[in-house]
């Protein structure tokens, strides 16, 4: 990892440079030795700080000397030339800064609030909490950055001024698009009791010793923990009815190749936050859970961000953890006591990230546009010469996702002159999305064009799908650090950024009664012959069926296909499952499912049309959510895909016990009770056969086929043809 770092702040960071590690880690002894200094500060003081490090205490009791000892070092690091590396940034001039106070964040309707112990961050955003203290007016850090970059002297006086007095304090409301790492501690028993062996009286460059642990498993603190549970990666998952948030968080598992110096991402840490704990009595999660959340934080805070790197401490070991939409890349540990060069190599080479090396996305550029956070992006198109585009970041409206691995789709409204003048002005506006769309897959934009095609020849489809306006592809896959790193099957889920831009639509959320009614079965009829023609939705879920006025009639709209598939593509690919998982179908919601050995057929799809409608008529009173106390199904968004199969099997097994929504028109609760029992009856008769065929084989192993040949039109007459279906049909669409 320290070499992918190295290579990442070299003058030419394409160029493989094999021998710059070694280069660095000789370059860097002098300060490990004591012997640099620059004005008041000398390198001695690190060992100094060390040594306060390693003495018995409790968890806070690191926290000051490992920032004295971090910002000595930075300070003299500025001082080390190598030949192939770039000179510290400026514009960045990271410091390391105490935190241990709560960081807020609102992610759509739900603020978080999370605390990590300390920080690295630009240094005119860490004095920031203490100028506005002192009286200071908050954004004047912006010129004195300007200032700064021309005046060294300043810059330095500044850094120093805060080493002294601030640096182990806690500041108050850190903004989290200002943090470039988090770093988290974690203390040992013996730790606590008897210390941590001192530093060597001499540092020499040698061959790295492994850690013990070498690797930072979840449960690593307490032995016998539950091991983590099955993955959740198949599906998205959230918590909040207006934005889909994933709290599919995933955490470093061994990788199947058997690499010596690197490990995967692979499981989630939703369930394994709730079960693994540093000490028996302590409510806090796991380190490793504590630090993913920082980094779901860290992503949702910035547009467009490519990966980013966290720090994990425990006792006198350092992991490095690096995140990005693929999965998490962790470090083998490094003992930054007794091989101090190579933490003095780690810091020599952040200390030269621009900003898009911490990870921030060089093309969406922040700025005030009257009073309000906006993001500029403009790049050159082929057909439209230069298209500009202003996000509005901070709208109301904006979608945000909290996760780590995924597409992690971003939905922002967007203005632009270039799109305007070719298509003119939209009554409801234009947005933008933003994900992360897996590459081996068929692109959104490709499926679109043969949607749009199909479009023409059916009315069932023309008008209720969205038109693409725009569209572009960035072209740095999140394998490339993999490849560079050796990681085993470095392509396999490997994702690429997309931004496409759509007119705007209205929600179905919106909606109630027969209005409801009408427009989902809209999109129902858009999305059978969208199927029969080919293109495979498989992701149905409220955020994906929206609407729009055309004449006077609400026009439903199928919406969201960068998890569809073609006819002709070989099926997924990579290592995700597709769908929302409380709008799964049943069968889609086994441990067998998740492991990908069910095919996702057209009444998988088809059920999830009507958990879609059941859930937005139980969460919803017309139009508006309902208060979370008195809504129900929670349970369903925070399980794992199998629990909230059993939960969803269990309500349509006992949906007349459930208390009746007295919002409800009678007309529409005989209709969700139809549907549910009708889901329940198919559920038990597929299952009875799958029972039948394995007592015809006199006991052998069931071997399933769960690819059977279905009639679309039969499977989706059992509900069009019923009684309440046909009422309603009628209610809607009085014509007919």
């Amino acid at each position: 990892m320290l070499q992918a770092l190295l290579q990442r702040a070299s003058c030419t960071p394409e160029t493989k440079q094999p021998e710059l590690l070694q280069k660095c880690l000789k370059a860097v002894l002098p300060v490990c030795s004591g012997r640099v200094s620059t004005g008041s500060i000398h390198s001695l003081g690190i060992e100094t700080a060390l040594k306060k490090y390693v003495r018995p205490g409790t968890e806070p009791d690191f926290y000051a000397p490992f920032i004295e000892a971090t910002n000595i070092a930075l300070v003299c690091l500025e001082e080390i030339k190598v030949d192939g590396i770039r000179a510290p940034v400026p514009a960045v001039d990271m410091i390391c800064q105490q935190n241990d106070m709560p960081m807020h964040q609102n992610h759509q309707t739900v603020k978080s609030t999370r605390k990590p112990d300390g920080v690295i961050l630009p240094l005119n955003s860490a004095c920031a909490p203490f100028e506005d203290k002192k009286g200071g007016k908050k954004g004047k850090q912006k010129d004195d950055v300007k200032d700064d970059k021309n005046d060294d002297t300043r810059r330095d006086t500044k850094r120093r001024a805060h080493m002294d007095m601030n640096a182990t304090v806690k500041p108050k409301n850190l903004p989290w698009k200002d943090v470039l790492a988090c770093i988290e501690f974690k203390r040992k028993t013996p730790g606590r009791t008897k210390g941590i062996n001192p530093p060597p009286s001499l540092y020499t460059v040698k061959d790295r010793v492994p850690t013990k642990p070498e690797y930072l498993p979840v449960d690593h603190l307490k032995a016998g923990d539950q091991a983590p549970g099955p993955s959740q990666t198949p599906a998205t998952q959230f918590t909040s009815d207006t934005a889909l948030v994933s709290s599919c968080l995933t955490t470093a598992q061994p990788s199947n190749g058997g690499s010596s110096s690197k490990r995967k991402a692979g499981d989630p840490l939703e369930s394994i936050a709730k079960k693994t704990k540093i000490t028996p009595d302590s409510d806090e999660p796991d380190v490793t859970v504590q630090t993913g959340m920082y980094a779901a934080e860290m992503f949702a805070a910035n547009v467009a961000v490519n990966h980013l790197i966290n720090l994990i401490v425990v006792d006198d070991v350092m992991w490095i953890w690096y995140y990005d939409r693929q999965g998490i890349i962790q470090s083998s540990g490094i003992n930054f006591i007794q091989d101090l060069p190579r933490f003095m190599v780690l810091l020599f080479a952040l200390q030269r990230f621009e900003l898009e090396d911490w990870g921030r996305n060089r093309d969406f550029l922040p700025i005030q546009v009257e009073g309000k956070q906006c993001h500029e992006f403009k790049i050159k198109d082929e057909e439209l010469g230069e298209v500009d585009l202003l996000l509005d970041t901070s709208h109301d409206e904006r979608v945000t996702h909290y996760g780590l691995q995924g597409r992690a789709t971003n939905v922002i409204p967007v203005t632009s002159e270039v799109l305007t003048k070719k298509y003119g002005n939209f009554q409801d506006g234009m947005v933008a999305k933003i994900f992360w769309g897996e590459a081996s897959r068929t692109s959104e934009p490709a499926i679109l064009k043969k949607v749009k095609e199909i479009a023409k020849v059916h009315n069932s489809v023309k008008g209720h799908i969205p038109e693409l306006l725009w569209h572009h592809t960035f072209t740095h896959p999140t394998s490339t650090i993999r490849e560079a790193l050796g990681v085993p099957e470095p392509t396999k889920g490997s994702r690429v950024l997309y931004i496409l831009v759509f007119r705007k639509f209205h929600p179905i959320t919106k909606l109630h009664g027969k209005e409801l009614f009408d427009v989902w079965y809209q999109c129902i009829l858009c999305h059978v012959t969208l199927w029969k023609q080919g293109v495979f939705h498989r992701d149905v879920s409220p955020g994906n069926l929206m609407w729009y006025w055309k004449g006077g009639k609400r026009m439903g709209v199928l919406n969201d296909y960068d998890l569809s598939s073609l006819i002709d593509d070989w099926g997924p690919q990579g290592n995700e499952r597709t769908g929302t998982v409380p709008f799964m179908a049943l069968d889609l919601l086994t441990a067998k499912a998740q492991r990908g050995e069910v095919k996702h057929l057209y009444r998988h799809d088809l059920e999830s049309f009507m958990w879609v409608f059941i859930w937005i008529c139980f969460r919803y009173r017309e139009g508006v959510i309902i208060p979370a106390e008195l809504r129900p199904f929670d349970e369903w968004a925070r399980s794992d895909a199998v629990t909230c199969g059993e939960k969803k099997y269990f309500f349509i097994g006992h949906i007349l016990d459930h208390p009746y929504p007295s919002h409800l028109e009678l007309g529409i609760w005989r209709f969700i009770v139809q549907c549910a029992t009708l889901l329940k009856r198919d559920s038990d008769r597929r299952s009875g056969l799958r029972v039948d065929k394995l007592l015809m084989m006199h006991g052998a192993i069931e071997q399933f086929n769960n690819e059977e040949l279905e009639d679309i039109d039969d499977f989706l007459s059992v509900f069009t043809n019923t009684q309440s279906w046909v009422e309603l049909s009628k209610l809607s669409n009085p014509s007919q």
